[in-house]
């Protein structure tokens, strides 16, 4: 398969990606007057707030894993203990195992606070796209490109597509012979 998804800056063929899982955490603590009774209230906030530190600390770069908490909303009011606290993640793994692993660790996240609710939803989107899907391919589109004077490169993404489920099943599929571009999801006003 034949996935014309976009080409990075440099147009590097994507012969490997990685697996995408979603998830949702969301608190119920319980609300107080901030000012009056604070000792009261049970802040939601602050439980999705000891949850990140816990998803952050899952980060393992050398590995390929990244846990992103992309969304975070909370509370109706300055004044008042935060009774709801929500926080959207975002999970990158390179193989089955990892997603198998991170998904049983970000569902089984345990509370920090007492007198508070945690509720954990989702899971994995995509699977990991495995370079050996990608493999014979690949080496196919180098040797015609150099037959034509091209040099074709590879490279492993961290973004997913619709060729991480043909890839999955151990279809061959090769990816990124799209437009060429780069900054997916960036602020155009750099930084």
């Amino acid at each position: 398969m034949l996935a014309p998804e976009p080409a990075d800056v440099h147009g590097a063929l994507k012969t490997s990606r990685k697996g995408w899982g979603r998830f949702a955490l969301r608190v119920e603590g319980r609300s107080a007057h901030a000012g009056a009774e604070p000792l009261a209230g049970r802040s939601a906030i602050r439980e999705i707030a000891r949850q990140i530190l816990r998803l952050e600390e899952m980060n393992d770069p050398q590995a390929g894993v990244s846990v992103t908490v992309g969304v975070v909303r909370g509370g109706i009011a300055p004044n008042v203990v935060p009774v709801e606290a929500e926080a959207t993640v975002d999970l990158r793994v390179r193989t089955a195992a990892q997603a198998e692993r991170f998904v049983a660790e970000i569902r089984g996240l345990l509370l920090v606070g007492d007198g508070v609710r945690l509720r954990v939803t989702g899971g994995m989107n995509r699977p990991p796209f495995p370079r050996e899907a990608a493999a014979h391919l690949y080496d196919l589109a180098r040797r015609l490109a150099q037959e034509m004077g091209v040099s074709v490169e590879e490279i492993e993404s961290g973004g997913v597509r619709d060729g991480n489920f043909s890839a999955a099943l151990g279809v061959p599929t090769l990816d990124g012979r799209g437009a060429v571009g780069s900054g997916a999801h960036a602020s155009a006003r750099g930084g």
